[in-house]
This record gives C-alpha cells, sequence and structure tokens, in this order.
C-alpha cells in the first residue's frame, strides 16, 4: 500500500469499501432468504403471523450469534499466529 500514490490509495479503499459492502449485502440477502424459506409458509395475510415472527426472530438470532462465534474464533486464531510469528510483518 506505501508504493501507492495517494490517488492509487484513494481508489484503492474506495473499490475496498465497495466490495465490502458488496459482501455485507450478499450475507444479508441470503440471511433473509434462508429465514423466510424456514419460517414464511402461509401468503393468506398481509401479516406474519405470531409464530412466523417468532421463527424469523429466532432465525436472525441464530444466524447473528453463529457469525459472531465465527468472528471470535477467527480473531483468537490471527492473534495466536501473530504471537507465534507466523504472520510476517506482523
Amino acid at each position: 500500500m506505501e508504493a501507492l500514490n495517494a490517488n492509487e490509495q484513494r481508489e484503492f479503499q474506495n473499490i475496498y469499501e465497495r466490495k465490502q459492502l458488496k459482501d455485507f449485502m450478499t450475507v444479508y440477502s441470503r440471511l433473509i432468504q434462508n429465514c423466510f424459506e424456514s419460517c414464511v409458509n402461509d401468503f393468506t395475510s398481509k401479516t406474519l403471523a405470531s409464530r412466523e415472527q417468532g421463527c424469523v426472530m429466532r432465525c436472525v438470532d441464530k444466524h447473528q450469534k453463529a457469525a459472531e462465534r465465527v468472528q471470535l474464533r477467527f480473531t483468537e486464531q490471527n492473534v495466536a499466529l501473530m504471537q507465534s510469528g507466523q504472520i510476517p510483518g506482523q
């Protein structure tokens, strides 16, 4: 990154931010689709039934907790690698 001039660094940052947003939106869309397909099966009403609402809330909570666990494990592994010197330049 240091070899890039200021304009190249800004462009790189913009590309990186767009990619992060795209990745987030992909994960979010998959979560919504998964929970909808798992929980909503009655299309006779404009609103969700209470059991469907509960199912969606549990589904989202489950995915959120799983993502938090993955992030925690990733952080733990990264710290361990850095402490062992296996990540060069860190």
